[in-house]
């Protein structure tokens, strides 16, 4: 098993790729715990984990608060005793809008979850992996964060300083042995999905938008998730401050 013995902490766990990361994670021997602001859908993982006979916790979370993030931090230390894998994983979509057509208010709520959320995550469990001398830092960000398409302005933002964050902590952090990497996907097939469809029928929009990939298809929540256990494990011990693109090519 890759993760025997690991503890790792996945926000935006009850769903998507938190959720296959979080059943992935468990399958490898990683004691998972699930992080999400949705109450129903994390517990509902966590039973799925337990119900595999591996072990995790659930902790209700909104990323954007400080006061959140430190009782995350502080279950997972109760609980387990270390952190050896922070996944920045929770994010908000944005609908395809011009930038004159966002609401000033949406602004505020998706740097709140966006940046300040992996911000704040990376920001409590920093301390902890530096006293074990190891860890690693995983992102969720974008293709759209790498080479943004119209109508994705403020969303595209949030990725790209995602990847940044990622590269800067990788610097920061590699005297302690602590790897920071993102993970930048296209469009994943998740319930985030039909934000970024602009076809009103989600279907036809939905083959429009694989067309724009030479492979032709949809990330799966799956494909990310195994992307995500390659750079959690000892596999990548030499890899640090990349934006890994699972693109389907569109990066040509």
């Amino acid at each position: 098993m890759k993760l025997d013995g690991k503890v790792a902490i996945i926000t935006g766990g009850g769903s998507g790729i938190g959720r296959a990361t979080s059943l992935l994670f468990s399958k490898e021997g990683a004691k998972v715990v699930i992080s999400d602001i949705n109450e129903e859908s994390g517990a509902s993982v966590q039973k799925e984990i337990q119900e595999l006979g591996h072990e995790a916790i659930f902790v209700k979370t909104d990323v954007s608060k400080a006061d959140d993030i430190k009782a995350l931090i502080d279950r997972t230390i109760s609980r387990f005793g270390r952190i050896d894998i922070l996944y920045n994983n929770a994010g908000i979509p944005q609908e395809f809008k011009l930038i004159e057509d966002i609401d000033e208010n949406f602004v505020d709520r998706i740097i709140d979850v966006n940046i300040k959320g992996p911000f704040l995550g990376s920001k409590y469990a920093v301390p902890i992996m530096k006293e074990q001398k190891n860890g690693v830092i995983l992102f969720t960000s974008s293709m759209t964060g790498v080479r943004p398409m119209p109508g994705t302005n403020l969303y595209a933002t949030t990725k790209g300083a995602e990847v940044t964050m990622a590269k800067a902590l990788a610097i920061e952090l590699a005297p302690y042995n602590i790897r920071v990497n993102a993970l930048c996907p296209v469009a994943v097939d998740s319930p985030m999905l039909p934000s970024f469809i602009t076809n009103k029928d989600k279907e036809a929009g939905k083959k429009e938008l694989m067309n724009k990939f030479p492979l032709g298809r949809l990330v799966t929540p799956e494909e990310v998730a195994s992307a995500a256990l390659y750079l959690a494990s000892d596999e990548s011990q030499m890899i640090t401050g990349t934006a890994l693109q699972l693109d389907g090519g569109r990066g040509i």
